[in-house]
């Protein structure tokens, strides 16, 4: 039977649990809002709160309006401690609120959020995380791989030495729950090190998935040498790392309707230099999707290149890439990948 909320309780004291509150947050944001807000959430978390949505009737206006202020006002903190870190956070509350209240909030945030030196880890500027992973040890720089953005982390693992590329990506893809040990120390080295206060959650898990993440976004040099390096190492890890990345060369399963599309977006001469080394059925694909003329002028300027720097092709390869997956993300083709049924036109 559906209970109402007890309107006795304080949200400072709290009797309303934080599952509680999230599903009073969804009720006043509106059927539309709160099912955009739940396609973010994990089947668990979904569960339990529209359990709580479902038991809930006869709330009060103003147990709804406290609800929706602490929500307001912890949003708030999260923005200021991303602006300026902790401190900052707490004299824009002590401004805005007082001393007290600023300290609860900002103690909330901290308990529910669980500030740890990760949250920011995304903002940081990429060559000062760059010259701090340099001097850790693999399994901290993994660590802290796995909380960045694909791009991100790619970006730096680019610039790391190959020998450290390959030792990284490889505990990156074995690890497992990381201990809340080592995450304690990681984060103390990094407030002392990199001298920002920092705040969130931690994902401590990484994985042949988010290995595939990174790798799809990295250039096709450093690409080469990491999975080369793991085939050495572990040959099934390295297999299942690949299936689940789209390389240059799987564009050749792309439907020619996908490949027309590509060629839109590129132009003759990264075209060229992107097929200069591929193999002749990947170069007659493409170009059996192109008019004639244009067929014919990418032929004469492949052909015209003369000798090209490798990483040249790599840099138009992975540009060509680039293009793929914002087609992909758009909805205007689908790649497959892993064991994902091909589909024939």
């Amino acid at each position: 039977m559906a209970r109402a909320i007890d309107d006795s309780s304080n949200l400072g004291g709290g009797n309303l649990s934080d599952v509680q509150k999230s599903a009073l947050i969804l009720i006043a944001m509106g059927a539309e809002n709160a099912a955009n807000v739940l396609k973010n959430l994990n089947d668990r978390e979904v569960e339990k709160i529209t359990i709580e949505i479902a038991r809930m009737e006869n709330i009060s206006a103003e147990k709804l309006g406290e609800v929706v202020e602490e929500f307001y006002q912890m949003m708030l903190a999260n923005q200021y401690i991303v602006q300026g870190g902790l401190d900052y956070a707490r004299k824009v509350l002590e401004s805005a609120w007082g001393h007290k209240r600023a300290e609860e909030i900002i103690n909330r945030v901290e308990a529910t959020t669980q500030v740890s030196a990760f949250y920011l880890l995304r903002t940081v500027d990429d060559k000062q995380l760059l010259n701090f992973l340099q001097n850790e040890h693999p399994q901290t720089a993994a660590l802290i791989l796995a909380n960045l953005k694909p791009s991100q982390a790619a970006t730096i693992l680019s610039e790391l030495p190959e020998d450290s590329q390959r030792e990284i990506v490889y505990r990156l893809a074995t690890m497992e729950k990381t201990s809340p040990e080592l995450i304690a120390d990681i984060e103390s080295v990094l407030r002392e090190q990199i001298g920002t206060v920092f705040g969130g959650d931690l994902s401590n898990t990484g994985g042949a998935e988010a290995v595939a993440e990174i790798l799809n976004s990295i250039s096709r040099t450093a690409e080469k040498n990491i999975l080369d390096g793991l085939k050495e190492r572990d040959t099934k890890l390295a297999e299942e790392i690949a299936s689940l990345m789209f390389l240059f060369e799987d564009i050749i399963k792309l439907p020619d309707s996908a490949i027309q599309l590509i060629n839109k977006e590129v132009n003759s001469k990264t075209m060229a230099l992107a097929l200069k080394a591929t193999s002749q059925e990947l170069k007659d694909k493409f170009l059996r999707n192109m008019s004639d003329r244009a067929a014919e002028m990418l032929r004469e300027e492949i052909e015209y290149l003369g000798p090209v720097r490798v990483r040249d092709v790599d840099s138009a390869q992975s540009e060509i890439l680039d293009v793929v997956r914002r087609l992909e993300e758009a909805g205007e083709i689908s790649i497959g990948r892993g064991d994902e049924e091909e589909i024939i036109e």
